[in-house]
């Protein structure tokens, strides 16, 4: 990770309009570390806490106070063609389960998450480490989602999220 590019990158976006000046945000997550395809579009709400193994295709869009994690090594990569509703967040790190120690939060663990192409996920949905989300797959608004989606054009919804109906 590039701590002070990120830094530079968050203190800039901060006076950036919301939904403008895609170009910069771009350039300027580039060069945090980050690997982003064309026509990235991030509102200047957005948080990321990290740029190590973060890859973007083509044609995304990441919503208002979108909270994307990566914890290095592991990754996270988006296909082309994903929307995010306002307010999601994907990590990529966590805790085990600790019942003898002083915190229930034991040793950490890292997992990562792909994203596939064509997906949108809803307002507030959560991606946890792990996970893998087929092709145009659909999540919900408030979905969390714990488990991959192997089927394509499937909606997910629920907490924890499970497979709807099939799309199309």
């Amino acid at each position: 990770m590039k701590p002070f590019p990120l830094w530079i990158y968050r203190l800039l976006t901060w006076w950036l309009p919301e939904t403008r000046c895609f170009r910069w945000k771009r350039m300027l997550l580039r060069w945090a570390g980050a690997k982003l395809g064309k026509n990235v579009r991030i509102n200047s709400s957005a948080v990321f806490s990290g740029t190590d193994g973060f890859v973007v295709g083509d044609d995304v869009w990441f919503g208002a106070g979108d909270v994307i994690s990566p914890v290095a090594p592991a990754s996270i990569t988006i296909g082309s063609h994903v929307d995010f509703g306002p307010g999601g967040m994907i990590v990529t790190g966590s805790h085990e389960v600790d019942l003898e120690g002083v915190h229930i939060g034991g040793k950490g663990r890292r997992q990562f998450v792909v994203i596939g192409n064509g997906c949108w996920l809803g307002a507030r949905a959560l991606i946890l480490p792990g996970v893998t989300l087929a092709e145009k797959t659909l999540v919900a608004a408030g979905a969390v989602v714990t488990k991959s989606v192997d089927v394509p054009c499937s909606l997910v919804a629920g907490v924890p999220a499970e497979i709807k109906k099939r799309l199309g």
